[in-house]
């Protein structure tokens, strides 16, 4: 498990928490039907209070990533596809961009500049 926060992050903790698992999802450390580790252990590891990984996951389940079983723990959903998602939007702003003119890593450095 690579979960970190950064902690420079002025977000909320359960949204960095959340975000942090949305990340492992989308990049396949954690597949579709795997189950997670137990809220108390992501805690550990991530070196929060269990109710704030326990608000991060009623997040995830209520978008439709994870799936509470009683008895079963936690899972990822079957029909779980953020990165997809992800890329899909990406290439969307590339395409936004360049209608305006903006080549690749034009857009690359305009994010960068953003606070």
């Amino acid at each position: 498990m690579l979960l970190r926060l950064d902690v420079s992050d002025q977000r909320p903790l359960h949204e960095q928490v959340a975000a942090a698992l949305r990340r492992a999802i989308a990049e396949g450390e954690y597949a579709a039907g795997e189950r997670l580790p137990t809220a108390r252990d992501l805690a550990a590891a991530l070196q929060v209070n269990a109710n704030t990984v326990l608000r991060a996951l009623r997040t995830l389940r209520d978008e439709g990533l994870l799936e509470f079983r009683r008895g079963r723990g936690v899972r990822v959903a079957a029909d779980a596809a953020p990165r997809s998602a992800m890329v899909e939007q990406a290439r969307a702003l590339l395409r936004e961009a360049e209608r305006y003119g903006y080549g690749r890593t034009d857009l690359v450095e305009l994010i960068r500049g953003m606070p």
